[in-house]
């Protein structure tokens, strides 16, 4: 998750909307965890993580606080501690303008990655359908 440039806005832009941090998507849901909720600590975003997972795969505690940091370094979350509780202090993680911002590109890349997926699975289904012989048709016929 390292920053580069981005293909979108160009320069040193620090942002992954060009689908470089597909990591079980985790950034995504997390900037829409924040949205939701307004702010959140980080384990209360764990607990929360599979509800909205974009794949099967668990989400490791590690994952989760490595994207946390590097939105806050990318200036899209800001944190401060809570001392206020009874336990030790916590970490309470918020959405920026700029966090908002970039879940409205995640949101139009996931749809333009949706509509991909909807279209290669109906093609593979369709695919599924013929036969050796009718593939064999299919292909002569687009060669010519």
């Amino acid at each position: 998750m390292g920053k580069r440039a981005c293909p979108r806005h160009g320069g040193e832009h620090p942002c992954t909307c060009a689908m470089g941090n597909l990591y079980r998507f985790v950034e995504p849901v997390v900037l829409l965890l924040l949205k939701k909720k307004g702010s959140s600590y980080g384990y209360e975003l764990k607990g929360e993580l599979a509800e909205y997972a974009l794949t099967d795969a668990e989400v490791e505690g590690a994952a989760l606080y490595k994207t946390l940091r590097q939105l806050e370094e990318n200036g899209c979350v800001r944190s401060e501690w809570d001392v206020g509780g009874s336990g030790p202090a916590r970490r309470v993680y918020g959405l920026t303008a700029k966090g908002e911002r970039h879940l409205e590109e995640w949101t139009e890349v996931l749809e333009h990655v949706a509509g991909a997926m909807g279209r290669f699975v109906r093609a593979s289904r369709d695919a599924a359908r013929m036969t050796i012989k009718e593939m064999e048709n299919a292909n002569r016929g687009s060669d010519e």
